[in-house]
């Protein structure tokens, strides 16, 4: 059975400074009752602020055994990123075969290596890579963001991969944008995912930072096959912005924590297989 293990923290903030009521005897449920509900994937007994314990423990329990700290991920956007992955599912947009995420952290440098494939299902980082922006987007960051036509800027947000092609960078992949006035028009505009030789570490030796697309998430050349026949198909990425203005009906925690809960089951189902 999958032991969905509590972290001392959230079992200390909830058992001593944010006890929680039992909806069904309006009495407060001890932490051990939690402990227990989770472990028994009794979900139906849990309530919401229960699940939000567990899946932020999730969270953190992914984060920390793919060791994406210590690659440059930060925690904040990597759970924006699995709040978006799991708005996907509950709307049935992924592919069920595939546990994989792909996040884009366009708030670093060029020369950085700003882009993440995450298995959630084995937590394990399976690229760390170099990823190019908008040429009108900056230049060693990605400041400017757009969803317009020749805008020749990156878009941000919550995609699902489509089918592949090859074009005039070779084997491509379509992107479909996800997020009204973010990024909708990604796939009219050709934003797709291709390979580059200005996406390289001799390219930043030389120029200090990456050669830049068209609005492209661009990958280097040697990796682009192996990423994108992972990712193609109905999977989720997510470029992440520093932009106050940005919304997206795909971060819905609420939905995130939900979807969780319904899965917990078929997660234990899966780990005593």
């Amino acid at each position: 059975m999958l032991k969905i293990a509590l972290t001392s923290f959230a079992l200390c903030l909830f058992s001593v400074s944010t006890p929680i009521a039992n909806n069904n005897t309006g009495k407060l449920m001890p932490a051990i009752e939690l402990d227990a509900a989770a472990a028994s994937n009794n979900t139906a007994a849990m309530s919401f602020a229960e699940k939000q314990i567990i899946f932020d423990d999730y969270v953190l329990q992914v984060y920390d055994e793919a060791k994406l700290n210590k690659t440059g991920l930060s925690l904040e956007v990597f759970k924006k990123a699995i709040i978006g992955y799991q708005n996907f599912k509950q709307h049935n947009m992924l592919a069920p075969a595939k546990s994989i995420i792909t996040v884009i952290d366009f708030t670093k440098n060029s020369s950085d290596k700003r882009l993440w494939i995450i298995d959630l299902k084995s937590k394990k980082v399976l690229f760390n890579t170099l990823v190019a922006h908008g040429r009108n987007s900056g230049e060693q960051k990605a400041m400017q963001f757009s969803n317009e036509f020749n805008s020749f800027k990156s878009s941000m947000g919550f995609y699902i991969t489509d089918q592949t092609y090859f074009g005039k960078h070779g084997l491509s992949l379509r992107l479909s944008g996800m997020d009204e006035n973010f990024n909708t028009n990604a796939k009219e505009r050709a934003i797709v995912v291709h390979g580059a030789d200005y996406v390289s570490e001799s390219f930043i030796k030389q120029y200090g930072r990456l050669g830049r697309s068209l609005g492209c998430p661009a990958l280097p050349t040697a990796v682009t096959k192996e990423v994108v026949e992972l990712i193609k198909d109905n999977t989720c990425l997510y470029i992440h912005a520093a932009d106050a203005k940005y919304t997206s009906t795909y971060l819905d925690p609420t939905i995130a924590v939900e979807m969780y809960a319904l899965e917990m089951p078929l997660l234990d189902l899966q780990a005593s297989n």
